[in-house]
């Protein structure tokens, strides 16, 4: 990435103090920090610039942060929030309230945050591109690429630790190259340091006092500040890392020129204190970030959309051409651990009968659309069911970005590649030709990441041949979803629509306290289509109620899917399918009881399911009495 520094604009006036600077080389006797909780403690002796940032805050006027290892739901009621929390290893959040807007601050507390090295940079640059000469293998990983630039940065940089008697060094205006000059010029890094080795170099590195050999004379906060620099410039991507290292951030969103705006699990929206002043600067950081996703970006091709290496979907517009404040980009950052079906019964956003209802289904092969607007949570949803699929079942997913996340073994992933609509032309491979492929995989059950084209026609191919489908798609209710799939560019036949089984609408909502959840609107069974009325029948079996914010299970006695599929398809007697309804009940307990047993993990609630099912715990009773 681009070796560009930004000022913060901070929301508040920095104390004048310059205690910060002399508590660093004693630690245990600043003030301050003997004033802090024993969390924030451990914190500033593993990364000593949080201590700086405290000093610059004023604590004597908004007083001294509350600091947390962990962010539990509970915290969204704060009004006026003045909180720190890890982000990572080294980098540190400040949540901190606004009182003129609604949206409060976002704080990245960096070990680069309080110290300005951008005059230093062209020289550790210089003295890089030597060392990289010398280079005798080409590092592949990332990790491999950052132990490699640390080791070098290094060789380059010394930095006295207190009261140690620094060598005689170099006088100013004295140039010395660095060791290890090869003669192979490697092009791992090179490529990426802006600056270029011509005349100007030795004025460059007479700037800076160095060693006698050659090394750059730094203190250790700027050390810190400059190793830190590097990697997240060269190796990582730049300013975004603390955003996209930050678990509890849902979406980044750059408008163009001005602060960068996220989505935050606990927070919701907030505004940071850096961005960019510049169109210039900013259509240089969007090129070198969509280099990294392998996706190009220029002008005659403005607009991508692509996946970063943690696997957060982007997409990015270049260009004051077509985006008038500059070029504009929004992350939907990937998840670590994908969320549970329990984890969403925490949420409110399913009951644990909506969960057992759709367990049976699932499991018995029903083809299934979550279908909702834009943010509605459909693929968090449609990741969680996963676990109800039958762990021997071989799955094949289908997507033009990589998001799902399947717990079971024998699993094929599958990504689109190049922008071709209808059948891939030349390099392009369409999610059309992937699920055409997928038919001949013979998977037990085929999940495509949105249908919204051609290959929705491939889709309802494959449920008429019976292969269980399960995608998201864009709609706010089961007549639009139904209007969009027999409408241009999808074109299904009317009457192949009720191979589709089942329909989940979720949708994000606004609870009376102002606060926005996603919730599963309702559920509903297609069951058929009637020529002579060119009308679809469809059941609601699940609605949820906004006054009480609790689930009816509207359906329970008149189920299509449970009494006339599932229960044929499982041998049942006609006199005993009313106790598919019982089944639906002892899932939901099972589930209820895996809940407060604390196996609330994604992974964890599958293991746990494929061993209920093989103790025999969910077989169904299909002999007659």
């Amino acid at each position: 990435m681009e070796s560009l520094t930004f000022t913060p604009v901070l929301p508040f006036d920095p104390s004048p103090s310059d205690e910060g600077n002399d508590c660093l080389n004693n630690i245990e006797g600043c003030a301050l920090y003997r004033m802090l909780p024993a969390n924030a403690k451990e914190y500033v002796k593993q990364a000593p610039h949080l201590l700086e940032y405290m000093h610059l805050f004023p604590v004597d006027v908004y007083g001294i942060p509350l600091f947390f290892s962990e962010l539990k739901r509970d915290l969204k009621g704060i009004k006026e929030p003045n909180l720190i929390y890890p982000a990572d290893e080294t980098t540190f959040v400040h949540i901190f309230h606004d009182v003129n807007d609604v949206r409060n601050y976002y704080i990245p507390i960096e070990p680069s945050f309080l110290h300005s090295v951008q005059e230093l940079l062209p020289a550790v640059e210089i003295l890089l591109v030597d060392l990289l000469d010398s280079l005798s293998a080409d590092p592949v990983t990332d990790e491999e690429r950052t132990e490699v630039l640390k080791g070098l940065f290094a060789k380059i940089a010394y930095a006295p630790p207190p009261g140690e008697a620094v060598p005689q060094p170099l006088p100013r205006g004295t140039s010395k190259s660095s060791p290890g000059i090869g003669s192979k010029v490697k092009r791992f890094l090179k490529k990426d340091l802006t600056t270029k080795t011509n005349k100007k170099t030795d004025a460059i590195l007479a700037k800076f006092p160095r060693m006698p050999d050659g090394r750059l004379i730094v203190t250790p906060q700027e050390y810190k500040a400059l190793e830190y620099l590097l990697v997240r410039d060269k190796i990582d991507v730049g300013m975004l890392k603390p955003f996209i290292n930050d678990r509890y951030i849902e979406d980044i969103t750059v408008d163009g020129v001005g602060p960068v705006f996220i989505e935050h699990k606990i927070f919701k929206g907030l505004k940071s204190v850096i961005g960019w002043q510049n169109t210039e600067d900013l259509d240089k950081f969007v090129i070198k970030l969509a280099e990294r996703t392998k996706r190009p970006i220029t002008y005659r091709n403005p607009i991508i959309d692509s996946t970063l290496p943690d696997g957060s979907r982007i997409n990015i517009v270049y260009s004051t051409d077509i985006s008038r404040k500059g070029s504009n980009f929004t992350i939907r950052k990937a998840m670590d651990d994908p969320i549970s079906i329990l984890k969403l019964v925490e949420f409110k956003t399913c009951d644990y009968i909506v969960a057992g209802y759709l367990w049976i289904c699932i499991e018995n092969g029903m083809s299934l659309f979550m279908s909702g607007e834009t943010a509605s949570g459909k693929t968090t949803t449609l990741n969680a069911m996963t676990a109800f699929i039958p762990p021997e079942n071989k799955i094949v997913t289908i997507e033009d970005t990589p998001e799902l996340q399947i717990p079971h073994k024998n699993w094929t992933r599958e990504v689109s590649k190049g922008k071709g609509k209808g059948e891939g032309e030349g390099g392009d491979v369409t999610m059309f030709d992937l699920l055409r492929a997928a038919l001949r995989q013979r998977p037990n059950q085929i999940l495509v990441g949105e249908i919204r084209g051609v290959e929705g026609s491939v889709a309802f191919g494959a449920m008429q041949t019976g292969h269980p489908v399960l995608s998201t798609f864009h709609a706010a209710s089961v007549e639009k979803l139904i209007q969009r799939l027999c409408g241009d560019p999808i074109n299904i036949p009317k009457t192949y629509v009720d191979n589709l089984n089942l329909v989940v609408i979720q949708s994000s909502v606004r609870r009376p306290t102002g606060e926005l959840v996603r919730r599963i609107i309702s559920v509903n069974e297609l069951v058929g289509f009637n020529p002579e009325t060119q009308g679809f029948s469809f059941v609601e079996m699940f609605h949820w109620d906004p006054v009480t914010d609790t689930f009816e299970f509207t359906g329970k006695g008149s189920s299509y899917l449970l009494e006339n599929k599932i229960a044929t398809m499982l041998g049942i007697p006609d006199h005993k399918k009313a106790q598919m309804y019982l089944e639906v009940e002892k899932r939901a307990r099972i589930l209820e009881r895996l809940h407060k047993a604390g196996y609330t993990g994604f992974y964890d609630i599958f293991h746990m399911i494929t061993k209920v099912k093989k103790q025999g715990l969910i077989s169904i009773d299909v002999t007659e009495s």
